[in-house]
This record gives C-alpha cells, structure tokens and sequence, in this order.
C-alpha cells in the first residue's frame, strides 16, 4: 500500500475546508459509483483515513442488479471476486451536512491490481469518452437537468406512489408547471436541499415546478461532464436527505406515478477547441458549423443503440409516452421541445444540442458518457442530419426502442459504441441488464392479477 498523503486536507475544495473550520473532522465516507448508480464503500474514522491512501472493494459490485441480485458477468476467472485498489480523488471532498457528526464524502477511483482502470467504474466508462475529446483536440461541454418528485412515504411497494402533502394539508398538484405558489407548497425541503448544496460547493443554477404532481426541476450551470457527473452522483443523496428531513421521499424512477409525465435529466452539449476556446458549434460570422451539424447527426444515428443506457430499467420505458413531455424521436430542431434534440435560443458562443431522451433513473457517469460518444461518433464520421423538423415532432415517427429487452439487443449490436465506452464494459452491462430483466419477470403485477386471473 503507497503512503498517505500527508497534506490532503489542503487538496479538498474550499467549501469542505469552510465546512469542516474550527471543527474537528469525525469520518470519512470513501465512495464509489456502482453501475445503477447506488454509492458503495466504506465509513472510516478520519483518523484511519488519514493513515491509508487506498483501500480495495471487490470487483463484484458491478456485477449486482438494483434488486441486489448477481448477475453471472464475471468472464471466464469465475466468480472469485478479487480486490480492486480504490483511490481517492480529494477535489471531489464534500460535506455531509445531514450527519449527526462531522463528516466528508470522497469519491474514490478504481483501479485494477496492475493499475490499469477498471473497465466497469462507471466514471472511469466517463473518463475514457471524455479522453476520445481530449485526443481530437476537442473539449466537451454538457448542462444536466435533474426532474425528480417529492411524494409521499411509501412502505408498501403494492400501494402507488402518491404526491406528498404540501404546507396547505393538500396534496401537490399536476399541471402547475412553473408556478411559485406550487414551489411554496414544499418550500422547507427546497430550503434544505439549498442549505445542502451550499455546505457541499455546489452551485444550483435554478429549481422549477415541472409539469407533474410534486416534480421539481433543477438546473445545474455548464462545465465539466465529470465534475457535473460526481455532482448528481451526490446530488441524489442530498436531495433524498433534505425530504427525509420532512417525512416525504424523494424519487428519481422514470414514471413513478401513473399517468403523470416521467422525469429527465436532459444533458446539453457543446464542445470547445482546446486550442483557442471557441464552440466548435459556432464560426467566426456566428453561423453555425458542420461541426453542429455533424454532432446532431451521430446522435440521430448512435442515439438508439445507446437507450439502453439512458432509459436503463422496465420502468424507463413507462416515461416514453406520446405528449407526456417525453419525446420518442430523434427529430431535432431550434427551440422546440417535441423533439428529441431540441437547440436551445443562445448566443453564438453558446450553440449547444439538447438531449432529451435521458431519463433521470440513469448513471450519471453512464448517461453523460453514452450521450457524449453519441455526438462524437457523428463528429469523428461526419455524419449528416435529417433536415430540421417543422411543427409538433409528437407526430414524427417513434425512432427508440419502446423496451428494454429491444434496447438491449440494439445496444448489443453497437460496436462503435462499445469501442467507445469500452468493450468489457459493455460485455458486463448487457449481462447485468437482462440479469435484471429476468428478475422483472418473476414479479406479477396487480394489472396482471386485475384482468387476467379471472377472464384468460
């Protein structure tokens, strides 16, 4: 094991250092993205941490469903688990302002014994997309949305999800899309989540209504795709604490309430020279370049191999539905928002395509890097486009797999994508994917007990 860093404490972000002032830090919760996205690790003492420089998990965590099942994706070593060296990237130190006592949270990064990266660490699957850029000269911008719903507790997976009761003893509403009256309506768990973010450094560019019963939007400022990544990564977990805090529960599902519209992360995507720092999506005159057109391309054409990643469970899918602000096209057009990729209004140097197919249950890491190889795979080709869509693309053709099994076996089939995101990982995800499909299968749901026990 290499020596600790004596002087790690001077390499966390300043909001961690304001955080912990005058105070004595008590553990440290060391972190890693499995591939549903779920934190996994170790809580150790600060004084341990301050010892060690690594510690070792083992690789198996990618090998576990969201229902903590296994799927059998180890290769042909067998199922014999061996430890991976997890080391901590302390620019990602944040608080943990919900705990009773002084805590921090470190992302670690994976590496295997040999020290090459794990190939199925979801954020090094984003490290190797974002290194294609860097390689081409190219330097990847994205702005994620995060919709999720504040909803009632929900103990008893037979009961629906049903909206949590605001400060008027009512519960909250749909189709109120935008309003503040129906912000206030939840205003202490949005005050907690802000108190949250700024314990932890994080900078919330916006919180909306959306258009369903207690769904909130919020909007995170442009910048870097790994840095954005490790934010949602935590920014999940805040949210989930600051509606525990309220006796409500956060969610992230797809669909979690019927006939209520799904939620998304849509991503935004730019990209800059390296070079000079201009949009490569913008020339000199401000017009647009091939360059733009290119990238909308390769997310027309690579866009439903990658569903599988974006819309990752059953319950994904259940947000794909006509006007339900869920487009199943890849239509793209200035800004509207029946389609796929819309481009927003903006100024030159801020030309960027926004995919609106991601849901919000995604990987972060996983979401962001799919969407990316997409666009660069269009760059890198120079594919070209349909011609912009005119008027509601509600009624273009459906262009996406409408389930997972089909996604699944689009994605299989997309060499250029795994090349990208990384051929082993790709292997794992596919089994670990229809590993999960499988254990759907052996639920029964009520629909299926309503209309078929009695009239099959």
């Amino acid at each position: 094991m290499s020596r600790p860093d004596p002087d790690w404490m001077a390499q966390i972000p300043a909001a961690a250092r304001t955080f912990l002032e005058g105070r004595r830090l008590d553990e440290v919760e060391c972190i890693i993205s499995d591939i549903p996205g779920i934190a996994r690790g170790k809580a150790m003492p600060a004084s341990k941490f301050s010892r060690q420089s690594q510690f070792f998990l083992p690789n198996s965590i990618f090998y576990q469903t969201i229902t903590g099942g296994w799927a059998e994706a180890a290769g042909s070593e067998g199922f014999t688990e061996p430890d991976m060296i997890l080391s901590p990237d302390y620019t990602t130190a944040t608080a943990a302002p919900w705990t009773a006592d002084w805590t921090l949270q470190v992302i670690h990064d994976a590496t295997l014994q040999n020290g090459e990266p794990v190939p199925n660490a979801p954020r090094n699957v984003l490290k190797r997309v974002i290194k294609a850029y860097h390689d081409r000269g190219w330097k990847p911008i994205v702005a994620p949305e995060m919709e999720f719903y504040l909803v009632a507790r929900n103990i008893d997976p037979g009961q629906g999800i049903v909206p949590m009761l605001g400060r008027t003893g009512r519960r909250a509403a749909a189709r109120q899309a935008y309003s503040m009256s129906a912000v206030d309506e939840y205003g202490p768990v949005i005050d907690d989540i802000y108190d949250f973010a700024e314990a932890q450094g994080f900078e919330i560019d916006g919180i909306t209504q959306e258009g369903g019963a207690g769904q909130l939007e919020i909007n995170l400022r442009h910048g870097n795709p790994l840095k954005l990544a490790d934010e949602i990564f935590f920014f999940k977990r805040l949210i989930r604490e600051a509606a525990l805090r309220h006796d409500c529960f956060a969610t992230f599902m797809a669909k979690p309430i019927e006939h209520e519209p799904g939620s998304a992360m849509h991503i935004h995507h730019s990209v800059e020279d390296m070079a000079t720092g201009e949009n490569i999506f913008s020339n000199p005159d401000d017009s647009e370049t091939p360059a733009f057109h290119h990238f909308i391309g390769g997310m027309q054409k690579y866009l439903p191999q990658a569903i599988a990643v974006l819309a990752p469970y059953v319950n994904s899918y259940r947000r794909y539905v006509k006007d339900h602000a869920a487009p199943i096209n890849l239509e793209w057009a200035r800004d509207n928002r029946t389609t796929g990729l819309r481009v927003p209004i903006s100024e030159a140097h801020g030309r960027r395509v926004e995919n609106r197919l991601a849901g919000m249950d995604c990987n972060p890491y996983l979401g962001i890097a799919a969407s990316l190889a997409c666009g660069y795979l269009g760059l890198v080709e120079q594919v070209d486009p349909t011609p912009e869509y005119s008027g509601d693309a509600y009624q273009a053709e459906e262009a996406i797999p409408r389930g997972l099994f089909d996604a699944i076996d689009l994605f299989d089939g997309a060499e250029a994508l795994h090349n990208l995101l990384g051929p082993e990982f790709a292997r794992v995800y596919s089994i670990v994917k229809r590993t999960e499909y499988d254990e759907f299968l052996q639920e029964i749901s009520p629909w299926e007990r309503e209309h078929l026990l009695l009239n099959v």
